[in-house]
């Protein structure tokens, strides 16, 4: 797949919120919890593997750091669109995660 043009690239990722290029590779921080990290990871292994990409995704300092290299030629479509299903994982997570917290209150 052929590397993204440099506007075509900062387009698309001026549409993933939080999401940088450094031009060797995209990357984001999360803010979230154990448990939603490892919800993120595993959702996200699923999008990797079906794009046939290895996403750096790690904890660092109580935080979670994406992390997606280029291919030899550049950044593709292939990997700003795992970095787009990453950020909808990320949602998911972060609303269940709300979601749980809210059914278990118990109001008085």
């Amino acid at each position: 797949m052929a590397a993204l043009g440099q506007d075509f690239l900062h387009d698309a990722l001026s549409q993933l919120d939080g999401w940088s290029n450094d031009r060797h590779e995209i990357c984001r921080t999360f803010d979230i919890d154990e448990s939603q990290h490892a919800d993120l990871t595993e959702r996200a292994k699923v999008f990797a593997d079906a794009f046939r990409l290895r996403p750096d995704i790690r904890r660092v300092n109580g935080l979670t750091q994406v992390r997606i290299a280029q291919h030899a030629e550049g950044l593709t479509a292939t990997e700003v669109a795992l970095a787009a299903r990453i950020e909808d994982a990320y949602r998911v997570v972060t609303r269940q995660n709300a979601s749980a917290r809210t059914r278990g209150s118990v109001s008085r």
